[in-house]
């Protein structure tokens, strides 16, 4: 089995606590500020914990429509999510699973680092093609930059 890997990082002026509690709350805030990505997000087992199971509906903004992720970590001490993505079109039919692991960097100026990075398990000997890899980058980039405006615009929520 193949496996790539993918991360890049975006500096921000708000604090770590403020993104993690957000992406803790990724499924409203998501398809709210991002719906040609997300239509809907939803768990179907557990309590948003690890080991949770989510459905995601994808939105008309991206060649595929669904995928099911399982949360691995959620650590509030390290303000990071670990989660897998097991199933559904997103995989391409290339990938056995993608492993998402979102982490927010305190900085000292009081700001934070945000530092995804994602683990392609390729089925067999596939590579995915740069387009791909690409895609998913700015879709991380996207969806972060209008969390972040969210969180500006409405500070009191996180």
């Amino acid at each position: 089995m193949a496996v790539i890997t993918s991360e890049f990082e975006i500096a921000s002026s708000l604090p770590a606590s403020k993104f993690f509690n957000a992406y803790r709350d990724f499924n409203n805030i998501a398809p709210k500020v991002n719906p040609e990505t997300y239509k809907t997000l939803v768990d179907i087992e557990g309590d948003g914990g690890a080991g949770t199971i989510r459905d995601i509906s994808f939105g008309d903004g991206v060649p595929f429509t669904n995928g099911k992720l399982k949360l691995d970590v959620v650590d509030s001490n390290n303000f990071s999510i670990i989660y897998t993505i097991f199933e559904g079109d997103i995989l391409m039919g290339q990938l056995d699973s993608m492993t998402h692991h979102v982490k927010f960097i305190p900085s000292p100026d009081g700001g934070c680092v945000y530092k995804p990075t994602v683990v392609y398990n390729c089925k067999g000997e596939t590579q995915l093609p740069e387009e791909a890899l690409n895609m998913v980058k700015e879709g991380f980039k996207k969806t972060f930059n209008a969390i972040e405006g969210f969180i500006h615009a409405n500070p009191q929520i996180y």
